[in-house]
């Protein structure tokens, strides 16, 4: 690499300050709700209270004033184009017409806007659908015996069979029943609420014929792709615009797109612009959520110790629609043999059908689920042969040259040793057993570790498929524009673009300007998903950026002009040349091989690693599981900005432990019954340890700068520890999560405190 321009320090590695940081932390940041439009009118939603049935009508109250307040009513009759929220498949509707399926409680029938907000509120109360109400699932094994159809036949949305070592069952089976030991188990996992801070909300407004939608959201493109449809229009009617967004996790990834097409329809029906933010019972009822699951794992060992043979099998709630279950359920069945040498595996994966509202993506999605049976098996191995836990992973992780479920031999970049001798070497000495609070209650204290592995990126050919674009472009003043679709929705996109450019053009960081993502004004980088925002697309902006560096060069060299990058931008510029721009698509590295038919070969281009240590104690009269101490060890290849990426794995990490020990969505005749933050519970500082992060960087060369994806991984595995730790506390198992109070309470006549 070329040496840097005086004044121009490099920046990757460092933690510059945050580029969207003073206008967020002094209110100047403007969100959804903080934006108006003249004249702007308010949205609300009508929706069901039954979870499944036939939508006969609507009855409008005639004691509401509809003519005089001018109240817009909208039913599906009203959609222009297709009525669907197109994704993966054309199975969800934007709103149930009269006739139609009504599959969920709390789905969108119709919609009301008015001047004002209350307004709004009251129409939306003046509305009562008319349902014949059909027999409804709740449970996965319902699905499965498909006495009621909601999905094809079976209800079985989608499913995978990934087979190493063995082309049948029965020769799968054989090596089974020759193992030296059979560990069995069955795990279930809950959904989880992303409880993003800032709750859905967009607002739309039809100008000379061209429909304009601006909200919270993750991926642009995905609304733009979902509008087309929706409204009937070409590609440049329907501008899409992201907001400054308070948070996703995944929960905006999908939903948004259901929402803009709500307001884009009231929008046109009032010929005005409108807005809806949801209240957040609304939100956290009606929204999308981490898929529940089932796991039943077998982990076949020899007299020795070695794994021979494991077999999963795993079935998720999809909910109602399919929105984005195949690949919740694809990286789940892809992560659920685990990080472990092991010539033999079968896994299976089931995604079927509820009338649960809609599941779909959460920080991590499907590998959550998997990780935390195979980490439970793994634990149960270590106590039948009276290992260390630690010392057990470490004889058994993947390393380098070995293969994984899928066949995917392991190149470069990975970090199995680094990160577990990381924790071995800052572990210490457990807590001590046997305590008493301060308030005189008797405590059992424990410890746990796991270790687990995540894809970066999307899986097999989905990044070719996908073909991510980026551009860079020489601007008035010396400057440059990186123009991308990858939102920032917290997690430090608008930064850590800056410094891969900084780098990569050798100019100071105040240079770069990261453009609004609008799909207007940038290309389509993909998605904000998969861990792949800084990996995938921040390696399509360095290499942008090297090919607008070197050809601004040379313009200098051939006109005679000197100076630095950015004297050069200048200049060029104020020449009155066209714009110097240049847009990269994203290239697979090579030696990326993947079957679609048979999910085999290479998974994923890299993989993160992660290890974790937790120590716990547990008070024996209120049942209470206390947090001690948390350490995470994440090899991340290189971060780009240190402190981002420690918030990154922090905040996942905290994700992960509430999701163990408190989050408990409840479901009742497929409604949320806990949908308000009093009983809807997250942690809170006051919940939360002292975290430990551990960054350890193993480059991947095909990365900017070594960078891989960091902000799915320390999701996946913290659930496993904690479990793992209150097993040890209490000498008995605990294979669901979350492990509430009443959970430890239930399982008092197993306990052996000895």
């Amino acid at each position: 690499m070329e040496p840097r321009a005086v004044g121009a320090p490099a920046t990757v590695g460092t933690s510059l300050p945050r580029v969207d940081g003073v206008a967020k932390v002094t209110g100047r940041a403007r969100y959804l709700d903080d934006l108006d439009a003249p004249g702007v009118w308010y949205g609300a939603t009508v929706r069901s209270k039954i979870p499944h049935g036939v939508l006969d009508g609507f009855d409008l109250d005639p004691g509401y004033d509809w003519a005089g307040t001018g109240t817009v009513f909208v039913t599906a009759a009203d959609i222009p184009g297709k009525n669907m929220i197109l994704l993966i498949e054309e199975d969800q509707v934007a709103l149930v017409p009269v006739g139609g399926r009504v599959m969920h409680v709390d789905e969108a029938l119709a919609l009301v806007a008015a001047p004002t907000k209350a307004l709004a509120i009251a129409a939306c109360a003046a509305v009562t659908p008319r349902i014949t109400v059909k027999p409804a699932i709740f449970t996965m094994d319902a699905a499965l015996a498909a006495e009621v159809k909601l999905y094809g036949d079976d209800n079985v949305y989608k499913q995978f069979l990934i087979r190493k070592g063995h082309a049948r069952d029965a020769e799968f089976e054989a090596i089974v029943a020759g193992a030296a030991h059979v560990i069995e188990g069955e795990y279930v996992t809950g959904a989880q609420e992303q409880m993003y801070i800032e709750p859905q909300a967009m607002m739309a407004e039809w100008r000379e014929g061209r429909c304009y939608i601006v909200g919270s959201m993750q991926c642009p493109y995905y609304v733009h792709k979902a509008m087309k449809a929706l409204l009937g229009c070409g590609p440049t009617d329907v501008v899409i615009a992201q907001s400054v967004t308070g948070g996703g996790f995944g929960g905006k990834e999908e939903y948004p797109s259901m929402l803009a097409g709500h307001v884009a329809l009231l929008a046109h029906k009032a010929q005005r612009a409108v807005k809806i933010v949801y209240e957040r019972d609304e939100d956290i009822a009606a929204t999308t959520k981490r898929h529940p699951a089932r796991t039943r794992h077998r982990l076949a060992v020899d007299a020795a110790g070695e794994i021979v043979a494991i077999d999963v099998d795993c079935v998720m709630d999809g909910g109602a629609y399919l929105t984005l279950s195949p690949v919740v359920l694809s990286r789940g069945v892809l992560h659920a043999a685990g990080p472990y040498r092991c010539a033999v595996t079968r896994v299976r994966g089931r995604c079927v059908a509820t009338n649960h509202p809609p599941h779909g993506a959460f920080r991590g999605f499907g590998a959550p689920q998997t990780t935390f049976p195979y980490e439970r098996q793994i634990e149960k191995l270590a106590v039948l042969r009276g290992e260390d836990p630690l010392a057990l992973r470490t004889r058994l992780a993947l390393r380098k040259g070995d293969s994984t479920a899928t066949s995917q031999i392991l190149g470069a970049s990975v970090g199995s040793d680094e990160v577990l001798t990381a924790i071995r070497d800052c572990a210490g000495t457990p807590p001590v057993r046997a305590g008493v609070a301060a308030n005189g209650s008797p405590l059992r204290r424990g410890r746990g570790v796991c270790f687990y592995f995540h894809g970066a990126g999307f899986t097999g050919s989905g990044e070719a498929r996908l073909a991510g674009r980026a551009q860079v472009a020489v601007v008035a003043g010396g400057r440059f524009e990186v123009r991308a679709s990858s939102t920032d929705i917290g997690q430090g996109a608008i930064t850590m673009f800056t410094q891969i450019a900084s780098d990569a053009l050798n100019v100071d960081p105040a240079r770069v300007v990261v453009v609004d993502p609008n799909t207007r004004d940038v290309p389509d980088s993909g998605p904000t998903v998969a861990s792949r925002t800084c990996m995938v697309v921040g390696g399509v902006v360095d290499r942008c950026c090297r090919r607008v560096r070197g050809r601004l060069e040379a313009w200098g060299r051939e006109h005679g002009v000197t100076g630095d990058l950015a004297a050069l931008a200048n200049a060029y510029v104020e020449s009155g040349a066209p714009e110097l721009a240049d847009m990269v698509q994203y290239e697979p590295p090579p030696g990326i091989a993947w079957d679609d038919a048979t999910y085999t070969g290479a998974a994923y281009p890299v993989f993160g690693w992660g290890a974790c240590l937790v120590d716990v104690e547990v008070d024996l009269d209120t049942y209470e599981v206390k947090l001690l101490r948390c350490v995470q060890a994440i090899d991340v290849g290189k971060a780009i900005n240190p402190i981002i990426v420690k918030g990154q794995i922090e905040g996942g990490t905290l994700q992960a432990l509430g999701w163990a020990l408190l989050e408990n969505i409840v479901y009742r005749e497929g409604r949320v019954a806990n949908a308000s933050m009093t009983n809807c519970i997250v942690p809170t500082f006051a919940d939360a340890p002292e975290l430990e992060t551990i960054m350890v960087e193993v480059p991947y060369p095909f990365g900017p700068s070594g960078a891989k994806g960091v902000g799915e991984i320390p999701m996946d595995g913290p659930a496993a520890a904690v479990a793992n730790a209150v097993s040890d506390a209490l000498g008995c198992a605990f294979d669901e999560i979350p492990i509430l109070p009443e959970v430890v309470a239930a399982s008092r006549d197993r306990w052996r405190l000895a």
